[in-house]
């Protein structure tokens, strides 16, 4: 493949690497990003079987876009930056951590080979997490997390330890489930996968590389016989150019249906206030909502003083949104979340505003007549967290963004926690 100087406006600097698919070279216009450049070009087997497939470049191309898109809109720290051309994307550079993370859902391919007496088909749950040295020469041999602690790589400045390797475990199932859960709303399922990680110059861990049809098992409808992905190409003991076209359209048909693994739920979380002097407190709800991907509209109307608007203004909602949630923001006699509760099958969360008698406003929305549900919660960030986990059940990426959050909370901590046993008195 000859070098270019130029690719989607960019000038390209220096060759960094070249693999069995894609070269990646330095942006000397744009200080620490990179551009991965793909190949027409399938292999298996550590590069032994490699053929020239027209088209796959782009089409590779354009399903890595797809796939890191939805990654990125669940809050994923992730490389990837954008599309630069049909065959090229833009990535922040980073030092490879020489770890395939492959995660399974059932037990398949070389699993099988590696422990004799699982049956093929074999539900992990959790699912299965294992860990490969990336190693051509040796066929990527298989490496336990000690092993990888052991080592104490140093990839751009950071050491790998067991902290590390916990984010990625955890990061590297976390990926899984989310994209299982998109091609779940295809009823396609996604068998097994492998990711990368790699260490921007900030000595931030980031999911890197790419993620394709190279990467994963897919059997629609859950059927190995109907499978999509390069296992198809790995299988063939011998190539023809009609084998290279049903491997190419089903690299085609993965990169398409893409398109269609967005959540379709119109929800929405509405905020009813009982006084215009509770904005600011319902302000904070919808900011904590908002930032963890929910739809917000914030509403005042009072139960007492206009029950019949409350009620017709709830009714629109019922009318045109699948996925719904209200919150209630009433102190002193908190007559608006019962009575929304009382005339609504969604959930009802009250939030009482902040007062110097919260005590007996927290009383008011507790104590609600029976056969009424209504949750009550204190702080603006627990009412939206609670939104989140409701319209998560049919919101995938809502979900995920929740999932994302524990994972960097947990990993905050980490860090601080590091920072405390390493700091000298």
């Amino acid at each position: 493949m000859t070098q270019p100087t130029e690719v989607g406006g960019y000038r390209l600097g220096s060759l960094i690497i070249e693999g069995k698919t894609k070269q990646v070279y330095d942006l000397p216009d744009v200080p620490d990003h990179c551009l991965l450049l793909n190949k027409d070009r399938i292999t298996a087997g550590d590069g032994v079987k490699a053929h020239d497939l027209e088209g796959k470049a782009a089409i590779s191309n354009q399903t890595n876009a797809k796939v890191f898109d939805i990654l990125k809109s669940a809050g994923l720290k992730t490389a990837y930056v954008k599309l630069a051309s049909p065959t090229a994307f833009v990535s922040k550079k980073c030092e490879m951590i020489p770890i395939e993370w492959v995660t399974r859902r059932l037990a398949t391919g070389s699993f099988l080979k590696r422990n004799p007496g699982v049956p093929e088909g074999y539900r992990f749950t959790p699912p299965k997490q294992e860990t490969f040295y990336k190693d051509d020469a040796n066929h990527d041999p298989q490496w336990s997390e000690e092993q990888i602690v052991a080592a104490k790589f140093n990839i751009n400045g950071l050491v790998i330890g067991q902290d590390e390797v916990d984010y990625m475990r955890k990061a590297s199932i976390l990926v899984f489930e989310i994209l299982e859960k998109a091609w779940a709303l295809r009823d396609c399922a996604l068998i097994d996968m492998k990711i990368e990680f790699g260490v921007d110059s900030s000595g931030n861990i980031l999911l890197a590389d790419v993620i394709d049809s190279d990467s994963w098992r897919l059997w629609p409808s859950g059927d190995k016989r109907l499978m999509v992905d390069k296992q198809v190409y790995r299988n063939l003991s011998t190539v023809t150019a009609a084998d290279l076209d049903t491997v190419k359209r089903n690299f085609s048909w993965v990169k398409d249906q893409l398109d269609y693994l967005r959540p379709n739920v119109q929800h929405k979380v509405v905020v009813f206030m009982g006084s215009p002097a509770d904005q600011e407190h319902c302000q904070k709800i919808a900011k904590a909502a908002r930032e963890l991907g929910l739809n917000v509209d914030l509403r005042i109307t009072s139960a007492h003083k206009a029950t019949e608007e409350t009620l017709r203004i709830m009714q629109q909602y019922e009318d045109t949104h699948g996925a719904l949630v209200f919150i209630a923001v009433a102190g002193r006699s908190n007559g608006l979340g019962p009575v929304l509760s009382g005339n609504t099958s969604y959930p009802v969360i009250n939030c009482p505003p902040p007062s110097d008698k919260i005590v007996q406003d927290i009383w008011s929305s507790l104590s609600v007549p029976s056969g009424l549900g209504c949750a009550t919660v204190i702080y603006p960030d627990s009412a939206a967290l609670i939104a989140a986990q409701i319209i998560g059940l049919k919101d995938y990426l809502v979900w995920a963004r929740l999932r994302v959050k524990q994972l960097e909370m947990a990993t905050a901590l980490r860090q601080a926690d590091q920072k405390l046993r390493n700091l000298t008195v």
